[in-house]
């Protein structure tokens, strides 16, 4: 997903769940987990989430459900190497798409076939 997916500027936390396709609690679990994840909130205490929460979101997400590391290690990664994290989660979401792209390629192809 690209930050042109993001179309709204906020986004509840059942959106922003049904986006990344993880359970609402487990978002509530690493706001307070993690000090960089920070969405607004309104006079009702409800979550709002900006397309850049998301895109933080993501990368917790690659930290700790894709490359498997610990809470505390992630945010050790977050904290010490922010910049690093950035390029690799970067590089694999475009490897991801460029992924996407040869399967409809090659499923166009063997239809042709």
């Amino acid at each position: 997903m690209d930050n042109n997916d993001l179309n709204k500027k906020f986004y509840k936390i059942s959106d922003v769940a049904a986006i990344l396709g993880i359970p609402a609690s487990t978002l509530r679990f690493w706001e307070k987990e993690f000090t960089i994840i920070k969405p607004r909130r309104n006079a009702k205490n409800i979550r709002f989430y900006t397309p850049n929460d998301i895109e933080t979101i993501r990368k917790v997400y690659y930290l700790v459900k894709e490359k498997g590391l610990k809470l505390d290690a992630a945010q050790e990664q977050i904290r010490r190497n922010r910049a690093n994290v950035d390029k690799r989660f970067e590089v694999i979401e475009r490897l991801k798409g460029i992924r996407e792209e040869l399967l409809e390629l090659d499923e166009a192809l063997s239809k042709l076939e």
